[in-house]
């Protein structure tokens, strides 16, 4: 339980004589004390801020610039009822949406910009609380509201941190994202010289050479597909979404060609191919080409022992089109099997598998059935793991 006249020790800054409030102290509330000290308040603050090691390289006008907005909105919401639902949920940082972003998302936002981290960004709120407290105990004398006033002003704290560092954390991942993307942008450009270079090395040379040259193409075109893989998964962070390019094709028939190209990426991987059924419709082929590989090459990656038979199956859904791989696997918990397709995630590669990815390829399936208004789902039965995409015969409605 909180004491309605919290002590401090005063060890981070010296205790000042209470002030003279225009209102009696005993029919004081916390909102009005937050209205009337406001200017003390924000100065004991920034004092007390700037004996703390994590905010001490801090300027004085950066650890005060946001904090009045969210010291008024506190006081204002102080000023509403609140039911014991209301308090409960706030105390957990579960209080409810206004829809308008709150002084306490924009501080958090705020802050990331600037560069202040989550470890600064807390100990700010940990400064306001102690700073209103232990005035607070100064000013008012105890009544029937010092408690109550108290536990309400602590737990809108509990939901301004909450709701700054969710705001914090999106802004940091935001950037995070964009960065990635002028990384990836920029990469693209020497990328595309490299291999223009080696095709035209390839062509012209002969022998060792051309062989030297040969690789140089291989591994640019895997670099390529990595980084193509890192954009998409860049894309979905910043909410872009995967865009796709419908037109009537056949499935079965694109499947086809690019499991031609399978047999000669894999030699040493016995694929079976089995398509029924009409699995024309409206679809991206490249991507769905794109996808289908994605799953061929986790299959070879994954299976044990390596080189075992890799299934591919085509099926007609009625309204969509269904396609799956199957393999042997060592058995995979269920927690691990329904993270497969998050992002960055990798399982250990099977007896000949290769760790050289970046955990994106399973993501990129199920990117691109989500964007086809399917998904993807994966089950283990014994020891053969079967993943599968649903891609609807045609755009959804709207």
């Amino acid at each position: 339980m909180i004491s309605s006249r919290p002590h401090f020790t005063g060890e981070y800054y010296p205790r000042q004589p209470a002030a003279r409030w225009t209102m009696a102290p005993s029919s004081m509330r916390l909102h009005d004390f937050l209205d009337q000290a406001r200017e003390r308040i924000l100065a004991e603050s920034v004092a007390y801020a700037a004996t703390l090691p994590v905010l001490g390289g801090e300027s004085l006008e950066a650890l005060r610039d946001h904090l009045p907005l969210v010291l008024d909105a506190i006081a204002r919401d102080l000023e509403q009822p609140q039911s014991r639902a209301q308090s409960i949920a706030k105390s957990q940082g579960l209080g409810p949406a206004t829809g308008a972003e709150s002084a306490a998302q924009t501080h958090g936002a705020l802050r990331a910009r600037s560069g202040l981290t989550i470890e600064q960004l807390v100990a700010e709120y940990r400064v306001l609380r102690s700073s209103v407290l232990r005035l607070w105990a100064d000013a008012a004398e105890p009544d029937e509201h010092v408690l109550a006033d108290t536990m309400r002003f602590n737990e809108a704290i509990d939901q301004a941190v909450a709701e700054s560092v969710a705001f914090h954390a999106a802004e940091l991942e935001r950037w995070r994202a964009i960065f990635l993307g002028v990384l990836g942008h920029d990469l693209r450009g020497p990328l595309n010289a490299m291999l223009l270079t080696a095709e035209v090395l390839r062509q012209e040379v002969t022998g060792a050479a051309a062989m030297h040259a040969q690789a140089l193409l291989r591994n640019g075109r895997r670099l390529e597909a990595l980084l193509d893989s890192l954009l998409e998964y860049n894309k979905s962070r910043l909410g872009v979404g995967m865009a796709i390019d419908r037109s009537r094709v056949d499935v079965a028939h694109l499947c086809r060609q690019e499991v031609r190209l399978l047999h000669d990426a894999l030699p040493d991987v016995a694929i079976v191919f089995d398509a029924k059924g009409d699995t024309n419709g409206d679809f991206d082929g490249s991507r769905v080409r794109e996808a289908l590989a994605n799953l061929v090459f986790n299959a070879a990656q994954h299976s044990t022992p390596a080189g075992t038979p890799i299934t591919i199956t085509l099926r007609d859904r009625g309204d969509a089109v269904e396609v799956s791989t199957e393999n042997e696997s060592d058995p995979i918990p269920p927690d691990v099997l329904q993270g497969l397709f998050e992002p960055l995630r990798r399982r250990s590669a099977g007896a000949g598998g290769s760790r050289r990815n970046l955990g994106l390829g399973l993501f990129i399936v199920r990117e691109i059935a989500r964007a086809h208004g399917g998904d993807a789902s994966v089950a283990m039965t014994g020891r053969r793991v079967r993943f599968t995409i649903v891609l609807p015969k045609a755009a959804p409605a709207g």
